[in-house]
Order: structure tokens, then sequence, then C-alpha cells
């Protein structure tokens, strides 16, 4: 058996980076920049009116308080620039300013005076100065300047940017894609009637849904009987389609139907660890097949499939991606928790923010793997030191929020 921290090296060791693609923006969604982001314009493309009012020329600032001004144009968005002349102009918000606009004064700061003759004039009702509500260009973003820097996975905050900059295509990592085979004779889909003995199948919906968070693309889903022939074509299957991430469910165990470990080494795999000093997961198998891709047996007990995936699955899905690994969040135990020296536990927990702002971690009851619910109540994997046998409260441990936003931020997430 190797140690948890061998564990995780062994996998991003061995997890290569994808080769790089160009995509349109809105594909791109969800996917890591493979490299930097440069401006080719500039945000805002010109100087514009960041309030509805009225753009005066320094000649209209330097009249008395009180003067009227002749008022003639009106400069909506969109509209074409013009040279501003001896009378103010009517401008909204975003419109280009004329050349010669030395202020924009709000609408509330003036009195608009209209003739019989239908001629407007304009009157200052408080103090003007240059340079006032006018959005300069480049304010927001200057040409040739870094926007997004690479290892960034692309968000909806990022699409705006980039559409408001038009740049349509972006080069990102491939899409990683990947195969869940779930093997199982007791296994039953979650709709369907149970006989004796079988039970529902919740790791294959579990790790449908868990993948594309990660960043892959599940490409393939196979429900398998406890044969090592229709394992070992299964995997055939999944490489031929492309998948680089392989993950299996079961039979990874010592039992006498547990044929995974033989049936790699028959397909020419390299098993680089079977059995870790944790748990829950300890039957945890990985390996490398000739073409290269990886391959995660998960044992099939529920929560030992979850660890595997949020620890080790995740760990070479983010290497893989260019994305830095995911540190961890510092939070304070708030009950004692005993346990046995020699395995790290990754146990199920509550991340909460105290009322000075410090984050406070509740290890929760029922942490036996085969136990779900608990899992539905957490919201972080609280990692329980290999050498330690108690924790006292006040104790600062290492935790994952379930949901790890914060891990996407290219500089990775503060530490509490």
């Amino acid at each position: 058996m190797i140690s948890f921290e061998q564990a995780l090296a062994a996998v991003r060791q061995r997890a290569g980076l994808q080769p790089d693609v160009m995509l349109a923006a809105d594909a791109a969604l969800g996917h890591v920049l493979a490299e930097d982001c440069i401006a080719t314009e500039s945000l805002p493309g010109f100087d514009n009116a960041a309030m509805d009012g009225f753009a005066l020329s320094d000649a209209h600032l330097a009249l008395p308080p009180g003067t009227p001004m002749a008022l003639h144009e009106v400069q909506a968005a969109g509209d074409a620039r013009f040279t501003l002349g001896a009378a103010a102009c009517r401008i909204m918000t975003g419109a280009v300013v004329p050349e010669g606009t030395a202020t924009v004064v709000p609408v509330e700061d003036a009195t608009v005076h209209t003739a019989a003759d239908g001629s407007q004039t304009v009157v200052l009702t408080a103090p003007a100065s240059a340079g006032m509500h006018i959005r300069r260009a480049g304010e927001d973003v200057q040409a040739g300047t870094r926007v997004l820097p690479a290892g960034t996975r692309l968000q909806p905050q990022h699409r705006m940017l980039l559409a408001a900059l038009g740049m349509s295509e972006v080069r990102v990592r491939a899409p990683v894609l990947a195969a869940v085979l779930c093997t199982g004779a007791e296994l039953v889909d979650d709709h369907a009637a149970l006989a004796d003995g079988q039970i529902r199948n919740s790791n294959g919906p579990y790790l449908r849904a868990a993948l594309p968070a990660m960043g892959a693309t599940v490409a393939l889903y196979r429900r398998l009987p406890d044969s090592a022939a229709a394992y070992a074509e299964a995997v055939r299957t999944a490489e031929q389609a492309g998948c680089r991430i392989i993950l299996s469910t079961g039979a990874v165990s010592m039992g006498v139907h547990d044929f995974v470990p033989d049936a790699l080494r028959a397909l020419g795999a390299e098993v680089v660890f079977h059995k870790l000093q944790m748990r829950p997961g300890k039957p945890t198998l990985f390996a490398v097949l000739p073409s290269g891709a990886l391959l995660f047996g998960l044992p099939g007990n529920p929560m030992s499939c979850a660890v595997g995936a949020c620890f080790f699955v995740q760990a070479a899905l983010r290497q893989m991606q260019g994305l830095a690994p995911e540190l961890p969040l510092r939070a304070v135990l708030q009950a004692p928790v005993r346990k046995k020296p020699g395995w790290t536990l990754i146990q199920k927990a509550t991340l909460a923010v105290s009322d000075d702002a410090q984050l406070q971690l509740r290890v929760l009851a029922g942490q036996e793997s085969f136990r779900i619910q608990p899992f539905a109540q957490a919201n972080a994997w609280a990692v329980l030191p290999e050498s330690d046998a108690e924790l006292e409260v006040g104790r600062v441990l290492d935790c994952y929020p379930l949901q790890p936003a914060l891990s996407e931020w290219p500089c990775g997430p503060a530490s509490a």
C-alpha cells in the first residue's frame, strides 16, 4: 500500500497536458484557456458619456455662472462623432462625446428653457469642471494587454469580456473524453424494479454528473456484468472512442469476482497502484493503458467511489487541462474526532463561516462507505492526517469544498 499523498503524486506525474484547440467563444465555456488572451482593441473604444446630460466645451465652462447656452444637437448612443460648436449638445449615456467636449453635465444639474420660436438654451444649476462624467477610451482595457491568463476556466463573466472585446475565438485545452463502466450483476438502473439481492446503480449517475464539472465529457457509459471479457471489451471500446480517462466501479477488492487487476494486466496496462493507506477507498486502483489513457478502478461502495473521483480523477483532469492542483481550505475543527493512526481518512463534513469570518469544520456522523445520506448533507471533505489518532477541538485541518469554485481562480483559492 502507498500513502494518499504518494498516490496523488503518481496520478499527477502520469497525467499529460491535453493538446490545444481553437474554439468559438460560446463553445469554449467550461474549457480552460491554453494561452493568455490579449486584447486586440481597447474598451471602451472611444470617449463616451457616463450619464444623460449635456456636452460642453471649454468655452462654455469659461462663461459666468448662470449664463444661458444655446442648445442645438442631440447625441444618442450609436450616433457618429461630430465637432461641438458654439452650442451645447444633449448627450445620452454611452454616446460618443463630440470633438471638443470638455465635460458632461448631468440633466439634474441643468435647466432647459424653450423660447417661443422653439429654440432652446441650457443653464447650469450646479458648478461644472472639465472631465466630468466622461468614460475615456481604454479606461477599462488597453489594447495589447492581457485580459485573461492561460489556465482560466471560462465562465459566463469571461464570455462577457470576450464579447465586449470582439474576441469570437479562443485557444483552449482540448476537451477530455471520459468513459464510465459500472461492473456488477447486482446493479439495476435507478428507475427499475428491484429483484431479490439487487441494488440501484448510484455510482454511475454520480460520476456522469460529477465529471462535466471537472472538465470531462462522458463519451461512453456502460453497465457491465461480472465478466473479465466484457470488461476488457468495454475498455478497448473506450480507448477506440478517444477516451483519455476511463472510470470503472467495482471488482477491485479481494473477492472471487474482483477481476479488474488481472483484466488490466492482460490488456497490457501498467498498474501504478492498487490499495492505499486511505479510507474510504483503500482498494482504489490506478493504471495506464497502452494507449496512454488513464484508468481509475474505483471501489463499488458509494463513498469510496466518490472519494476516488473527487481526489484522484479530478487531480488528473486538472493536470490535463493545465490547472494548478487544487489547494485546500483551512478550517477549525468544532468537535473532537478519534481515528486509527496509519490511515488518511477522507470524511464527509460541513463547512460554515463564523461571525468573525472564521471557517469552521464539523465531521458528520455516518462515515461508513455505504452511507449516502450524510454525503447529501455535506458540503466538504475533511482530510484527517495519517499520523494522527486524536484530533481535538480547535485543530486546523485541510478541507475541500464539494463544489470547489474557488479552485478555478488562476492563482488557486485563498487559505483561511
